[in-house]
């Protein structure tokens, strides 16, 4: 069986068999069920964007998709175990309560701030009751430490699923840039979700770790694509692990101006910088 068909044969598995399941799947990750039953046969290809909202709606990764398990060696680095949200498929069939609390709960902290989200809002806006967030999540922390996870997450399959088809690495490293520029909306709320675990974690010497754990998962998605650049013969001979601190941290200052409204600076000012970046310092002339 070839990838199509295993991509196609497991997302099968993640429907329900009874009637009006396909549907309901279908409406879940916001794509017609015409289209769903055409890619479910082969007639149509899931799109990254597609691939990324069925993992994100069943509790799996678009790795597990795509290569059939969360670990396989794919383009951009796997998180750590302790980086990773809890599996449904370790577990069980995905806990909807829990999904959309979770959602909740890290929308909320993007638009107004950790530390002015109550449980009690999380619940409202869940129309539920605070124990049942608590039942989920005991304290706030642990949805502070889940919204990272779920950072980490988003990120891993946005790239797995854009990457995957992409080999010349100077594509790669500039589509892995691009899906990471604070545009407003997704990534927007995910960047503001990561300023605020870079505060917590300078003042919160328990998270540090698995922040670290996080974010290491980037570092070393940018140094693999480099060294695969420079395998390729298209980014210049140096040591991928510093030049990969240096863009690391071009794009975390960079990031940081454009939320925080610094004048004169954008996201199309961002994009440029970087751009520039790679072609004078990595690129292979």
């Amino acid at each position: 069986m070839d990838e199509a068909a295993e991509l196609r044969k497991r997302i099968r598995s993640l429907i329900p068999a009874r009637p009006g399941a396909q549907r309901e799947f279908a409406a879940a990750i916001g794509l017609d069920e015409t289209k769903l039953s055409k890619s479910l046969k082969g007639t149509r290809r899931f799109s990254p964007h597609e691939l990324v909202r069925i993992a994100e709606y069943s509790g799996v990764t678009v790795n597990w998709l795509l290569n059939g398990s969360d670990d396989a060696a794919t383009v951009t680095a796997v998180p750590a175990p302790t980086a990773r949200s809890r599996s449904p498929l370790a577990e069980g069939p995905p806990d909807e309560p829990r999904r959309r609390i979770l959602e909740t709960a890290w929308k909320l902290i993007a638009e107004r701030g950790y530390h002015r989200v109550r449980i009690a809002d999380i619940a409202r806006e869940c129309g539920t009751s605070t124990a049942a967030i608590h039942y989920h999540f005991p304290t706030k922390d642990d949805v502070l430490t889940e919204a990272l996870r779920r950072n980490v997450k988003l990120a891993f399959d946005r790239q797995v699923a854009e990457l995957h088809a992409i080999d010349n690495a100077h594509e790669r490293l500039v589509r892995l840039v691009e899906l990471q520029l604070p545009t407003p909306g997704l990534l927007r709320d995910e960047w503001s979700v990561w300023l605020q675990v870079w505060n917590e974690s300078t003042l919160n010497p328990a998270m540090r770790a698995l922040y670290w754990d996080s974010y290491d998962r980037w570092f070393r998605t940018i140094a693999m694509t480099i060294r695969r650049g420079q395998e390729q013969g298209v980014f210049r001979e140096q040591d991928p692990d510093h030049i990969t601190t240096q863009l690391s941290a071009l794009i975390d200052g960079l990031g940081i101006q454009v939320l925080t409204g610094k004048p004169g600076s954008s996201v199309s000012q961002m994009r440029t910088l970087l751009r520039d970046f790679i072609d004078r310092n990595i690129v292979e002339r």
